[in-house]
């Protein structure tokens, strides 16, 4: 990747590629998060990351909540092996408020900063709003880790608009910026373009971090086209997006994908992530995981080529009913 392929992660130096590795895959089954996905041998991980960096990809998303520490500690033993020291990768993790106030950021950091040894914490997130303690006061918590040089810059996920500008004031009356705010955003879930959260990103110089830029899989149109692989796929079958209903609704927007994807000669996963990345400009990057080699190589592939303002603009059209 050459330097004009970074781009700053909201109003901070930060500089990530358009495409980050999401991790959330790495938990190895550990605790009910982790039980999201099958376990993923260590040899796998290890390839993914090393196809990831070999594509490009300059940062990668993990969280304490996915394993209890479990994904984290594989992927620093992934970019180990890879051969990365510290300051050549960025990492960002995610701090679990459910059931904790704000003072348990300070009690456990040395856990994410163990888990994650000898890389530092370069984005530090709060992983959704459902915590003990007001949003403020979380940030000031943060705030602290972050005068103590203990983390880097500072994020949220899962916020609000609302949620997202308590958290900008906060931080802002400390001469602070707040970084991203990582939600769930793809083709067939635009729901951050209609409730402010995008608009909140746009006037405070916020990055949106997409999580689940691909559907979980939806996008690619492998259901639509093999609905027989329904009947594996987890927890995702009660989502209603997975629903003969549901494959209904997607399925102009997924045959509009494939076809870009024959005219561009890419995949269609390429397609979907090259849309997220640069149709808002620089304001969205994504983290779609891997778990197969094929994945990671998709993924860095979809940085490799640029969509057309038109056909960005179809692809827009034809979505628009998810927003």
């Amino acid at each position: 990747m050459k330097p004009l392929d970074l781009r700053p992660l909201g109003n901070t130096n930060m500089l990530v590629t358009p495409i980050g590795l999401g991790s959330w895959q790495f938990s190895k089954r550990n605790n009910i998060a982790g039980k999201y996905w099958p376990i993923l041998e260590d040899e796998m991980i290890n390839k993914v990351v090393s196809l990831s960096l070999e594509g490009g990809i300059n940062w990668f998303d993990t969280a304490e909540i996915y394993g209890k520490g479990v994904s984290e500690k594989a992927l620093s033993k992934a970019l180990q092996k890879a051969g990365k020291k510290p300051g050549e990768v960025l990492i960002a993790t995610k701090w679990w408020p459910m059931f904790r106030f704000a003072s348990n950021l300070s009690k456990t950091i040395d856990a994410r900063i163990k888990a994650l040894s000898p890389y530092p914490i370069d984005l530090y997130q709060v992983h959704q709003p459902y915590g003990f303690s007001m949003v403020s006061n979380e940030m000031l918590a943060m705030a602290e880790l972050l005068n103590r040089k203990l983390i880097k810059h500072i994020g949220v996920s899962n916020f609000s608009a609302q949620q997202m500008k308590r958290a900008w004031e906060t931080l802002d009356k400390k001469g602070i910026s707040l970084a991203s705010n990582q939600v769930q955003y793809n083709l067939l879930n635009r729901r951050i373009e209609s409730n402010g959260i995008m608009e909140m990103a746009k006037k405070q110089g916020m990055s949106i971090i997409a999580y689940s830029p691909l559907a979980q899989g939806l996008v690619t149109g492998k259901f639509h086209d093999h609905p027989e692989l329904l009947k594996n796929i987890g927890f995702r079958k009660y989502n209603s997006h997975f629903k003969p209903q549901g494959l209904e609704k997607s399925r102009a927007v997924v045959m509009l994908v494939k076809e870009l994807a024959l005219k561009y000669q890419v995949t269609p996963s390429q397609i979907a992530l090259n849309w997220i990345i640069n149709f808002h400009g620089n304001t969205v990057v994504a983290i779609p995981g891997a778990t197969k080699e094929i994945h990671a190589k998709e993924n860095t592939g979809a940085m490799s080529f640029k969509l057309s303002a038109e056909d960005m603009d179809q692809l827009d059209k034809a979505s628009s009913i998810f927003k």
